[in-house]
């Protein structure tokens, strides 16, 4: 069991015991006090700015922001009962604009006794933009402090003019350590006493299962104690419970892009050990794995392409194993292929070239096409110019046509790509500064006002 789960005489202080009212262990085991909220010391510490706007009951709108079983709605209770305020609780999975006008009702009946209504809502982001909207002008004119709580990152969740009026806090997930303190609390009630050896380490077995969220570690507890083999908790009571329990991973929310996020970038890194830790992490929480083979073709275009093509196609097969034969094979495919990226030689030399090129393409108008690169396919086509002057690149030494151009005229000549000295592209980088020469060292006009493209690395005055 690590340190942080040993008892302490301030760890035990304050337990309920045991009662008959059928309520969950989590339910009645609710810290009543700011100092028995576990793992939120950086806002609820002493001296921290949450703690200190409650004891000087400075009570403002926030968001709380955190994973579940971090202690919102807890914090909520507590900041109401410290500052003596009315509290409403609503949900926006059961609640609708109708009982938001009845709270409302009920804060400006508050008011008349001159008391001040704190207006909780759990889950906040569920609502609606017209439901978010409907709180606007009650928390403006301080009908309500209102506190929200989300799991979701509230910049994409919540609308701008509500977010703009709250202050957003941010809750952790708890560590293994503060989960520890809070399992002894919920054995010290179940049990009236403290755990043995054997039980610290099912303690900790099942704050370590619990992946930070102190809710369900209570409720492993709960139900492990209902269910145990004998009057101590012993780790074979544990087998029917967690089974393969699976870590944190919400697959839509901030978790999963945050996920992925790391996972890209230790392949840019050239970190093949944290690229293997981060898709084991998202396969372990059940992330789609073709989702995941999906975003590594992301990560061979954009971060090697053509300084090791090699990258694309073996992506591309390991998503085809894994399409074809579903785990194990087509897990271990993809930790080849994320190794594989990872080791790569890296260039975004394609990827700022496609952005150069959109971008150009998107400030200017819809400039013809040469009538040198028109294809003549018709008798009118051909009585029209199209094609006429056209120099075959197969005619040419080394298949190149110095002097050619291939932009509209109005256009200029652009340099796009300019790929690094790194894998592959080293070559590409050989090959395009020498037919560049060509072109320069070329007496041939397209156009009248035309001008040396100079060489890749160089700085051209016709590149945007």
């Amino acid at each position: 069991m690590t340190d942080g789960m040993a008892p302490t005489q301030d760890l035990l202080s304050g337990i309920m015991t045991p009662d008959a009212s059928g309520q969950p262990l989590a339910a009645r085991m609710r810290p009543k006090t700011l100092d028995e909220i576990s793992g939120q010391d950086h806002l609820l510490g002493h001296d921290r700015p949450l703690r200190l706007l409650i004891e000087q009951s400075q009570l403002h709108s926030l968001i709380l922001w955190g994973p579940p079983g971090t202690g919102k709605t807890t914090v909520a209770r507590l900041i109401a009962s410290q500052c003596k305020a009315h509290f409403i609780a609503l949900s926006a999975v059961l609640s609708g604009v109708k009982d938001i006008r009845a709270a409302i009702e009920e804060a400006r009946y508050q008011a008349q006794k001159g008391r001040r209504t704190l207006l909780f809502v759990d889950e906040v982001h569920r609502f609606n933009k017209s439901q978010q909207d409907a709180f606007l002008p009650h928390v403006e004119d301080g009908t309500v402090i209102f506190i929200g709580a989300t799991t979701e990152n509230p910049s994409f969740e919540l609308n701008a003019a509500l977010l703009s009026r709250a202050r957003v806090y941010v809750l952790k997930a708890l560590d293994v350590g503060a989960l520890g303190e809070v399992l002894v609390r919920g054995l010290r009630m179940l049990a009236d006493r403290l755990p043995d050896s054997e039980e610290r380490v099912v303690l900790e077995t099942i704050a370590k299962a619990s992946d930070g969220d102190a809710r369900l570690a209570l409720n492993l507890l709960e139900i492990a104690w209902t269910h145990r083999s004998a009057d101590y908790l012993v780790s074979e009571d544990l087998a029917s419970i967690l089974g393969d329990h699976a870590r944190r991973f919400d697959k839509r929310g901030d978790v999963f892009f945050d996920q992925i996020s790391a996972l890209h970038k230790a392949v840019r890194g050239s970190s093949p050990d944290a690229a293997l830790y981060w898709l084991a992490r998202m396969i372990d929480g059940g992330c789609d794995p073709l989702y995941i083979a999906r975003r590594m073709i992301r990560m061979a275009t954009e971060d090697i392409g053509n300084a090791d093509p090699r990258a694309l196609q073996l992506t591309l097969n390991a998503w085809d194993v894994q399409r074809r034969l579903g785990p194990p094979e087509g897990e271990l495919a993809l930790a080849q292929a994320v190794v594989y990226l990872a080791v790569a030689a890296k260039s975004n030399a394609v990827y700022a070239a496609w952005h150069s090129a959109r971008a150009v393409v998107a400030a200017g108008g819809s400039e013809a096409v040469p009538i040198h690169l028109r294809n003549a396919a018709t008798s009118l086509m051909q009585s029209l110019g199209y094609g006429e002057s056209y120099r075959y690149a197969h005619d040419f030494d080394e298949g190149f046509v110095p002097g050619e151009r291939y932009f509209p005229e109005a256009v200029g000549e652009k340099v796009f790509y300019e790929p690094t000295e790194r894998g592959l592209e080293g070559k590409i980088r050989e090959k395009l500064v020498y037919l560049r020469k060509l072109d320069a060292d070329s007496d041939f006009q397209r156009y009248e006002n035309d001008a040396d493209l100079g060489d890749p690395g160089v700085s051209n005055p016709k590149t945007p």
